[in-house]
């Protein structure tokens, strides 16, 4: 909204020419976001806990979380305010992929305050249950997917670009389809499976929106696409604005959200924001970088398969518990320990996955 406000006066003013530069609105999309958040991050808090919406713990989980019942959740909400705000304040609104990662944001953002408004009220941690979250992530998930193969502008819109190979593009035709809704639904999951511990979810989404700001940035812009060597994505520089506002309102969660918490994600922001880095990571030709990425994501993820398949197959369980970090908490590594250590593999990661954008 304001990108056009100041486009407009652009013809009045030569001053405001400089908000068209995405970099510019980046930045101001990271602060407005990271504003927002400080601004009523304590008002969502004290009416979670007036309402009483508070955690309920598993009692076969680690001990140690029993102290955590009651602590309010749904605090997603208040990320995804600060996302759509700025995003939708400094995005061009005319941009296809803007309208794809908000969509997707907001269809899983939806399911997850489902799934929490039940555990809370119904004190049930099961939610809505497995098979009625799958159904309603496969409907967002394909319908995001659709729209991003429906609105593509040309072939490297749909086509699978592989990290290190300069001239591997593959055209995938109708199977992208398939793909994006493997990878939007995958790492919605992921980042849900990985929201256990105070703050382990949201610093490695704020590093891997970065990185993804970064390609996003690279793919749509013609001149840094051909001199490092990828195609170029017409039109998504502009999710560099989206990421950027991931990062700010991640930052403000965490001021609330690091240990001991003050408020819990909950399903309706790790849903929204796994949904919203596999949309951009779709977007920008980028499926295989995300998985090297996010790979904390990926191997609580794994952590969780192997073990049911284990205790099926076996009758043995491969890890204390699953997922992968609550092995670790069994194991007697403090819950700081745990989480600051998977933040420094998940950096390392985020680090290996934008070297693969010079080493082609």
């Amino acid at each position: 909204m304001l990108f056009y406000l100041f486009e407009s006066l652009t013809r009045d003013f030569s001053f405001f020419n400089v908000f068209r530069y995405l970099t510019l609105r980046g930045i101001l999309g990271v602060l407005t976001a990271l504003i927002i958040s400080f601004w009523i991050g304590p008002t969502v808090i004290r009416r979670l806990g007036y309402r009483q919406l508070g955690q309920t713990v598993r009692p076969d989980g680690p001990q140690s979380h029993l102290s955590k019942a009651g602590t309010p959740t749904m605090g997603g909400a208040l990320i995804l305010v600060a996302i759509f705000i700025s995003t939708l304040l400094w995005s061009d609104l005319s941009n296809r992929f803007v309208w794809a990662v908000l969509f997707a944001t907001a269809s899983f953002g939806a399911i997850g305050w489902v799934d929490d408004y039940k555990k809370i009220i119904n004190k049930d941690p099961r939610g809505i249950g497995a098979k009625a979250k799958f159904f309603w992530q496969t409907v967002a998930g394909l319908a995001t997917s659709l729209f991003l193969y429906y609105t593509a502008t040309s072939h490297v819109d749909t086509a699978l670009i592989v990290p290190v190979f300069k001239n591997v593009v593959i055209d995938l035709g109708p199977m992208f389809i398939l793909l994006a809704y493997f990878v939007i639904v995958g790492s919605s999951n992921a980042v849900n499976l990985t929201d256990g511990l105070d703050g382990l979810a949201i610093m490695p989404t704020v590093m891997v929106a970065g990185a993804l700001g970064i390609f996003a940035y690279v793919m749509g812009h013609i001149k840094f696409s051909a001199y490092l060597g990828f195609p170029y994505v017409a039109g998504a520089g502009e999710l560099l604005i989206f990421c950027g506002t991931i990062v700010g309102a991640g930052l403000g969660f965490l001021w609330f959200n690091t240990y001991p918490a003050m408020v819990f994600m909950g399903d309706i922001g790790a849903l929204a924001l796994g949904a919203a880095l596999g949309t951009v990571a779709v977007a920008v030709r980028q499926e295989i970088v995300l998985f090297i990425m996010g790979g904390i994501f990926v191997m609580e993820t794994v952590s969780v398969m192997l073990q049911v398949a284990s205790f099926k197959l076996t009758g043995k369980r491969l890890f204390r518990m699953a997922p992968l970090h609550h092995h670790f908490e069994l194991k007697g590594w403090p819950e700081p320990r745990v989480i600051v250590r998977f933040w420094i593999i998940s950096l390392i990661l985020v680090l290996i996955g934008l070297a693969t954008l010079k080493i082609r």
